[in-house]
């Protein structure tokens, strides 16, 4: 009898539940049914009002699905999942053979082929990665030892524990770690690794008051014996012609502080150095950093036309040799960031498999190859991008987002929103809990090592004993006709012009 009781209660309580929902479920739909009829910002909300929403949700969702379901190992942009999950597996010093077959279709144009020697090198005839200077008329010259490196991901732009991960795991690498345009904070010291200080339009970090340079604070950040070099940013790959953008949810005090900006307000850098409207001006600029710091300078660019390019060449000779640029970062077109306008991103430099021959074969042309070396950077995270780059003509390559996958990046694009799941970009402390700086630095110790061993295998399988010995004779380039012609048949390196040969050949 008391169970037939409590079994018709629960019954009772049960219906008046469901009859509560449905009446809450109507409400709502009835609410939101007025909402959207009234509203006039959505047409296809106020057409179709309740259901023209589930368009929003599934455009929303689509990029999830198409991420984890739909789209192939090879299809996604810009980096597909085949990348990642090699950058996954050497992050974690785990196997990355593959076994049956590689699932790369080598047919599309601009395919890179490798060419293997019938005698390849030896493992105990390999040698290992050999330091090359830079900087040879500076005070302090650096001694760079490794041709991979870390590229510009500035403090603010990335999280805490991110810039920790990266200054430790470069230090446990033993490669450089350029600070981007944001300013040299704390935590890219902690590590102890080598610093390369980028200084952006905004001149972040060593500016006045009025934003100009100031030599007070470019002296005191070149005191710091972890930074080796100055890089002076013109353009970056994903937005030239356009300052750097940093969101003002994430100019926190602290990076307000480092920056010399305003708290809570969007960091908005100046689309070009205002002092620097020509060659001329450019290198009267890094003159005066090197003049002031003693250490190495050079200058990151996005390139499109090359006239200026030459230009500058021929007013290094009129000036002297050692008013060169120790160096040039060429990013490529193709290269990221986490806020950018579509159409600079989508449209506007040369990719950098287009731009980076081009750049060395101008300094070849006038023999500058060996007083600037030559960095290339933008979207090379493999060890064939990164064989192929320095085939190509480069003598170190710098990779961001690569190493942001090592640190547990799963690309899902939320880098400007300061929701980034995986803690790298965002300043969210909940989500930042996520991150260990101590694990992911070993991450980035292993991935780096990965790319270093199998580049070294490539050129060994190409018959050079090591990475910088390879040119382009060793690369062949897929054509429109699916068939490969040798890369120095595309891009014929210049004979160095008759009035410089005698300076190429006295330079190391």
């Amino acid at each position: 009898m008391v169970i037939d009781q409590i079994m018709m209660a629960s019954l009772e309580f049960l219906t008046t539940l469901f009859v509560f929902c449905v009446g809450l479920s109507v409400a709502v739909i009835v609410v939101i049914y007025f909402m959207d009829v009234r509203q006039t910002k959505d047409a296809i909300r106020r057409n179709y009002p309740v259901i023209g929403r589930f368009r929003e949700i599934f455009t929303m969702l689509g990029e999830f699905f198409r991420q984890y379901f739909f789209a192939m190992d090879r299809e996604e942009m810009p980096f597909n999942r085949a990348e990642r999950e090699w950058i996954g597996r050497s992050s974690n010093n785990a196997d990355n053979t593959v076994a049956f077959g590689s699932t790369r279709n080598l047919s599309p144009v601009g395919t890179t082929i490798f060419v293997n020697f019938p005698f390849p090198t030896l493992t105990e005839h390999a040698v290992e990665m050999v330091s090359m200077q830079i900087g040879e008329y500076c005070k302090e010259p650096f001694i760079a030892k490794s041709f991979f490196n870390i590229s510009g991901m500035s403090y603010g732009a990335l999280s805490k524990p991110a810039v920790l991960a990266l200054s430790k795991g470069a230090a446990m690498a033993g490669c450089w770690y350029n600070t981007g345009e944001g300013g040299l904070a704390p935590h890219h010291l902690t590590g102890g690794c080598d610093i390369v200080f980028q200084i952006g339009t905004a001149k972040y970090g060593v500016r006045d008051s009025d934003g100009n340079l100031d030599p007070a604070k470019l002296r005191e950040v070149a005191a710091n014996e972890h930074v080796k070099m100055f890089e002076l940013k013109l353009s970056q790959g994903a937005k030239p012609g356009k300052g750097g953008i940093l969101p003002g949810n994430k100019v926190t005090p602290e990076i307000a502080e480092i920056r010399g900006i305003a708290v809570g307000e969007p960091s908005i850098s100046p689309n070009r150095h205002p002092e620097i409207s020509n060659v001329s001006e450019l290198l009267d600029v890094m003159n005066q950093i090197r003049d002031i710091t003693g250490k190495p300078i050079g200058f990151k660019s996005v390139f499109g036309n090359f006239d200026w390019l030459e230009e500058l060449c021929q007013e290094v000779h009129a000036r002297g040799i050692e008013s060169a640029p120790d160096f040039i970062t060429v990013d490529g077109g193709d290269g990221g960031t986490g806020a950018a306008p579509m159409p600079l991103m989508d449209n506007v430099g040369l990719p950098i498999r287009e731009a980076l021959p081009l750049v060395s074969d101008v300094l070849i042309k006038y023999g500058l190859s060996k007083r600037i070396r030559l960095i290339a950077s933008g979207k090379l995270v493999t060890p064939s991008e990164v064989a192929w780059a320095i085939a190509t003509g480069a003598d170190f390559v710098t990779s961001a987002r690569g190493f942001m996958f090592a640190l547990g990046c799963i690309q899902s694009l939320k880098c400007n929103k300061n929701t980034c799941p995986t803690g790298i970009t965002t300043h969210n402390p909940r989500l930042q809990k996520g991150l260990n700086p101590a694990d992911k630095s070993v991450k980035v110790n292993n991935y780096f090592w990965k790319v270093i061993r199998e580049v070294q295998i490539i050129s060994h399988s190409c018959g050079v004993v090591r990475p910088r010995l390879m040119n382009r004779t060793h690369v062949r380039i897929v054509q429109s006709n699916r068939i490969s012609v040798p890369m120095n048949e595309l891009f014929p390196e210049p004979s160095v012009l008759p009035e410089y040969a005698n300076l190429s050949e006295n330079l190391t």
